[in-house]
């Protein structure tokens, strides 16, 4: 049990407050937000006392944040993250990658490494205690119990080997349970402040029960990424701020090492030196790649998190953050109200899964929608989704695995009006072709910079679709992580093009790139206007407009766009099921 937490900045003549928000001095020279959000959090209180004022200023505080932070000048301010707990953005000295500080109830302690130890020896005891409970909240108090007979509240007097012991009574506040500690052989109780003993209990739960030092991060949901690449700092990559240094580190091997074992064995999926490489999911749903020991990784065991949303980001959202505009998301909703199948293609951490989540409320409300997936990364908001996920092989013949094949082959049993996968690799990918063929319409990601390298791939090993089936495919989105003009990084769908047909005499595919991006003005085109293959050959026809006034599917396209302007203007409406439930009231007053 340890804190890793590295500050940085000096605890310069820094104490622990113990006083009440309403008696400290330090609190009449706070913001208004920061003086209440003091007085509900004792630890936020304690920590404001540690940090550099003199030379930073007090920080600015938000209980939730907005993208247009990320212009704050200097970056210096307190937020709210889940379970109480707060985090502290600083700017760093060097002018390299700016701080992440978690603020726990340990952060402003110097716990002493003597009583941590003492303490992990007397938790032994509890452990039968710990095993007979069932829940979270069973364990947790079981600690917290333990805990109160192990220590008690006084003044510690640490200049004696560092044990710990020193004047104190329990003031009759000792607890009873199923257990006794320290009694049994008179072992002296472990004197600690009121701070210490609020401190340790976190710790202790948070380690034995949460995910260690990666409890903040995973409680943060502006975290995208968590990236540990050896010994060292950990790394985050904040939806708002971006690259990010926290203070949480290893210094040792042995820490990551043990650090990475534990994690392994806590979601399921152990890690060795035969098997040093594990992909898995955290209880969370978070996606996570372990790769243990220095004989693979020379910097030491490393491991990478790819945090979900609880709530998908919707298409409103993706618009306000300038991914597309409204008029390529009425030509979606458009093109997916009709059945076309759709791609969402583009290069690792793209945005690909996030775009194909929000354009799932384009998908007609009654439809029935079977998904599968390897990992689960997929949100659809209609109530009549099946989600199928694939399994790997277990070690004995009675766990066999489960391929996205298998399922994708089960899923066309299903009836499906849609099959979502999340990322075509395989051969499961003819399977999807196939399906396409036959009258069923399927969404994925794959990952292509291009429509060309796309149809390389798909029709390449190991997919090997043929090439008469590949114009079954009807859009493909190319999206991509990119440098807008401000300087700043962004996403944005570059083209959306329409894949036309093969023509088997000169082997060559035809494809019409409907919309583009332009990376001087930071718009969006539309080349394919009066010239839209799906609009005029395939939609018009299908919504009753005659041939010779097929270019009426135009103004439609607009006026469709004013709708979700105005649906999120004028309405705003913006949460993921929010939009699917205004869009599905709109299509029943045939306003959609």
């Amino acid at each position: 049990m340890a804190t890793n937490i590295l500050l940085p900045f000096s605890k310069e003549g820094a104490h622990v407050c113990g006083n009440t928000a309403d008696s400290c001095d330090l609190v009449s020279r706070l913001s208004p937000e920061l003086q209440a959000a003091a007085k509900e959090s004792p630890m936020l209180l304690d920590y404001l006392h540690i940090i550099p004022t003199k030379k930073l200023g007090f920080p600015r505080y938000f209980s939730k944040l907005t993208r247009n932070l990320d212009d704050l000048d200097p970056l210096h301010l307190i937020y709210a993250i889940k379970e109480g707990l707060h985090v502290h953005i600083l700017p760093d000295e060097k002018g390299e990658r700016d701080w992440y500080v978690s603020i726990e109830p340990i952060t402003a302690l110097d716990l002493d490494a003597g009583v941590l130890a003492r303490i992990e020896t007397g938790l032994l005891d509890a452990a039968e205690e710990v095993g007979r409970a069932k829940t979270k909240e069973e364990k947790k108090k079981v600690f917290r119990e333990a805990l109160d007979h192990i220590c008690v509240i006084g003044v510690p007097d640490r200049n004696h080997n560092g044990n710990g012991s020193g004047n104190g009574s329990d003031n009759g506040k000792a607890k009873k349970s199923g257990f006794s500690l320290f009694g049994k052989k008179g072992n002296a109780k472990i004197v600690v402040t009121k701070e210490e003993l609020e401190g340790i209990k976190y710790l202790v739960v948070r380690d034995k029960i949460g995910s260690g030092v990666l409890e903040p991060l995973l409680l943060d949901p502006y975290i995208e990424d968590i990236s540990c690449s050896g010994l060292g700092n950990i790394f985050i990559e904040h939806k708002i701020f971006k690259s990010l240094q926290t203070s949480l580190v290893f210094n040792t091997m042995e820490d990551l090492d043990y650090f990475v074992i534990q994690l392994g064995e806590r979601i399921g999926k152990p890690v060795s030196l035969r098997e040093p490489i594990v992909d898995a999911v955290l209880l969370d749903g978070s996606r996570i790649n372990i790769v243990y020991g220095k004989d693979v990784s020379k910097r030491g065991s490393n491991f990478t998190i790819r945090k979900f949303s609880d709530t998908p980001f919707s298409i409103m959202e993706l618009i306000e953050f300038g991914t597309l505009d409204y008029l390529q998301a009425a030509y979606l909703s458009m093109v997916i109200g009709e059945g076309m199948n759709v791609f969402v293609s583009g290069e690792t951490a793209s945005g690909k899964t996030t775009t194909l989540n929000a354009i799932t409320t384009f998908i007609p409300p009654d439809d029935k929608i079977v998904s599968i997936e390897d990992t689960p990364e997929l949100q659809v908001p209609h109530q009549n989704w099946i989600r199928e996920m694939a399994k790997a092989s277990g070690p004995s013949e009675d766990t066999g695995g489960v391929s996205m094949f298998d399922l994708l082959k089960a899923a066309l049993r299903q009836r499906p009006d849609f099959i979502m996968i999340g990322e075509i690799r395989g051969a499961e990918g003819n399977i999807a072709f196939g399906a396409m063929q036959t009258g069923h319409s399927v969404m994925s990601t794959f990952h292509a910079a291009s429509v060309e390298k796309l149809i390389q791939r798909v029709t390449g090993e190991p997919i090997s679709v043929p090439r008469s089936y590949v114009d079954n495919l009807n859009v493909v989105i190319i999206q991509s992580a990119v440098k807008l003009p401000n300087g700043k990084k962004g996403r944005r769908i570059m083209s959306i093009s329409e894949i036309v047909g093969y023509d088997p005499s000169s082997k060559s595919f035809s494809f019409v790139e409907v919309f583009r991006w332009d990376p001087i003005k930071d718009q969006f085109l539309f080349p394919g206007e009066m010239n839209s293959y799906l609009l005029e050959s395939k939609i018009a026809p299908r919504r009753g407009i005659p041939q010779n006034k097929m270019k009426q599917i135009y103004a439609e396209l607009r006026k469709r766009a004013r709708i979700l302007e105005r649906i999120h203007k004028e309405k705003g409406i913006r949460d993921f099921y929010e939009v699917l439930r205004v869009l599905s009231e709109a299509q029943k007053r045939g306003l959609f």
